[in-house]
C-alpha cells in the first residue's frame, strides 16, 4: 500500500485562486488521512477520494513518504481506485487503463 502525489501542478487545471495544486491519493483512506495529517492538511479539506495539495506542502508530503507520480497516472489509478478498490502501481497505469477501455467498449 502506498500513498501518491502527482504533477498536477505543472497544468493549467492545477492552478487555483493563485496557488499551484497536486492530487494526493492513496489505496486506503487511513493511508490518505494519515498522511495529509502528518503534512497539516485538515479533515474537512478530504475532496472523497483525494486531497489537493498546495505546491509548498507537496515536498514535505514526498518526505512524509508520498511517491511523485505524473497527473496522467493520477487520473488512471484514481479509475482505477474506483473500479477495484486500489491504485496500483504507477508503472500499471496506462497498460491497466488501455486494458479498462478494451474490456469497457466490448461490453
Amino acid at each position: 500500500m502506498a500513498v501518491f502525489i502527482d504533477d498536477m501542478y505543472r497544468h493549467a487545471i492545477g492552478h487555483f485562486r493563485g496557488m499551484q495544486m497536486s492530487h494526493l491519493i492513496a489505496d486506503t483512506e487511513g493511508e490518505l488521512h494519515a498522511l495529509a495529517q502528518a503534512i497539516g492538511m485538515k479533515r474537512e479539506w478530504h475532496q472523497g477520494d483525494h486531497y489537493d495539495i498546495p505546491l509548498h506542502k507537496r515536498d514535505l508530503a514526498i518526505e512524509a513518504g508520498a511517491i511523485a507520480i505524473t497527473y496522467r497516472q493520477c487520473g488512471m489509478m484514481r479509475r482505477r481506485h474506483r473500479i477495484e478498490g486500489r491504485c496500483g502501481h504507477p508503472e500499471e497505469a496506462l497498460d491497466w487503463y488501455r486494458a479498462w477501455r478494451r474490456h469497457s467498449r466490448a461490453l
